[in-house]
């Protein structure tokens, strides 16, 4: 086991990676930039290291940075925690260089996975459903109108690289093609230091659903059962929640099981998410692999009582899977909202700033994850998401239930600090997302119904 690991992020993953740390009695080095002088992750790590300044290329994206702060406090793991470098093949075969041991897959699997448009190569291969596009990236305006004539209008354009919903274009006509691929490059290149993108079909009022893995570097592989994460604003999610209202025990075994048949496909090792469209006809599609740990990841752990931060690093330090399939249980319901400062009222307007008045919810079976404390400054540089609640029922209107409650409790004020928790519980008490039958497209039409 890892005497002590540097945690390659910031916010609340990298608090909640270096508890965990702290629970296996493994020693924590944070990075920080200068805007997070300040920062929980940054107080509570063993040691903190400033790596840069603000923005994220100075600092977070500073590969030499974070190396050089790895050998110099004695660190023998980098965990990447979710965006930043942690699907960045790039770097991890640097870290294999300088022989640091990285907490997730290998760069051959995330380089086969981890890009989009190689990853629905492979998938194919693997027998696995996709949705109809193209076989890899698109490389010319010329090349995407033929595709997009053949498999037929609307159509997504997306980002190989990256995800968080970051690079993608839904287009209706040929006429739009152009700046959407425009678009969707430079939010990549903006993003992701990757501009390349690829064409999907698009399929009507389908769901999100993800399924968890967690694969051994000794062959074994498992899923952790699916995560409905279709309620999404401008394919950012908002709610995700376990087990899925329409997926039952035969589909979840289906869809789960191709799900390792895809890890297993490409020699995958650590906590991965492969991500599918479930449409109305019950057939499902490979939509991506997310190479890493993600952040709706508490929803898994609460359904299933496994700590998957744990399992990533024991798994990286060589230990098999300590389960099988058979032993993966769901019990219970259990729903995660994700928090951000800003202004629901203004157009969702980013809102930065010094926190005056704080206080979480809490009680049975109610999960706080955030860096957030009395008189932190919320910073402008970086994502607009500040704490998720995670919440735990016997069934999904008790978890509905409690969520509301939850959330009714959450107090957060400040200098020109606003969050998006009133929108949530609008959602929460909407018709469709109680009957569970919302889809991806779901919360686009309400909020144009509604003029929200």
């Amino acid at each position: 086991m890892f005497k002590k690991i540097l945690i390659a992020n910031r916010g609340e993953i990298a608090v909640r990676i270096i508890r965990a740390c702290r629970e296996l009695g493994i020693k924590t080095v944070a990075v920080y930039s200068a805007a997070d002088k300040n920062a929980l992750h940054a107080q509570i790590a063993d040691e903190a290291v400033c790596v840069g300044g603000a923005q994220s290329r100075e600092s977070y994206l500073n590969t030499n940075a974070i190396i050089t702060a790895c050998e110099a406090t004695g660190a023998q793991a980098i965990h990447p925690g979710y965006g930043f470098l942690s699907e960045n093949h790039e770097f991890v075969r640097l870290c294999k260089k300088c022989k640091i041991k990285w907490i997730g897959p290998s760069p051959e699997a995330m380089e086969a996975m981890g890009d989009k448009a190689n990853a629905k190569q492979t998938v194919v291969k693997a027998g696995v459903p996709v949705v109809p596009g193209s076989d890899g990236v698109v490389i010319s305006l010329e090349e995407a109108k033929k595709i997009a004539k053949e498999i037929g209008y609307p159509i997504m354009v997306k980002a190989s690289a990256g995800g968080g919903g970051r690079g993608i274009r839904f287009v209706e006509k040929e006429e739009d093609l152009e700046a959407a691929m425009a678009s969707s490059k430079q939010d990549a290149l903006t993003f992701f230091g990757n501009g390349d993108v690829y064409i999907e079909k698009f399929v009507v009022n389908p769901k999100h659903i993800e399924i968890q893995l967690l694969a051994d570097e000794h062959g074994n592989a498992i899923h952790l059962g699916e995560r409905d994460c279709s309620t999404q604003r401008r394919n950012q999610k908002l709610i995700e929640e376990s087990p899925s209202p329409v997926v039952n025990d035969e589909l979840r075994q289906k869809i789960g099981m191709a799900a390792v048949k895809v890890a297993k496909s490409c020699g995958y090792a650590n906590a991965g998410t492969i991500e599918f469209l479930l449409g109305e006809d019950g057939n499902f599609y490979f939509m991506e692999m997310n190479a890493r740990i993600q952040v709706e990841h508490p929803v898994t752990e609460m359904v299933t009582g496994i700590d998957l931060i744990k399992a990533q690093i024991r798994i990286a330090a060589g230990e098999k899977l300590p389960w099988t399939q058979d032993d993966i249980k769901l019990s219970g319901h259990v729903i995660e909202c994700r928090i951000n400062a800003e202004d629901s009222a203004n157009n969702f307007r980013p809102s930065p700033g010094l926190i005056k008045n704080l206080h979480f919810p809490g009680g049975y079976g109610v999960r706080i994850d955030s860096a957030m404390y009395h008189g932190y400054t919320i910073p402008p540089f970086y994502d607009s998401m500040i704490a998720k609640v995670i919440v735990h029922g016997n069934d999904r209107a008790e978890a509905i239930q409690k969520m509301r409650v939850a959330l009714s409790e959450f107090i957060l004020d400040g200098d020109g600090v606003c969050a998006n928790i009133d929108f949530q519980l609008h959602i929460l008490k909407d018709e469709t997302f109680l009957a569970g039958k919302y889809d991806i497209g779901y919360l686009t039409r309400k909020m144009a119904a509604e003029n929200l």
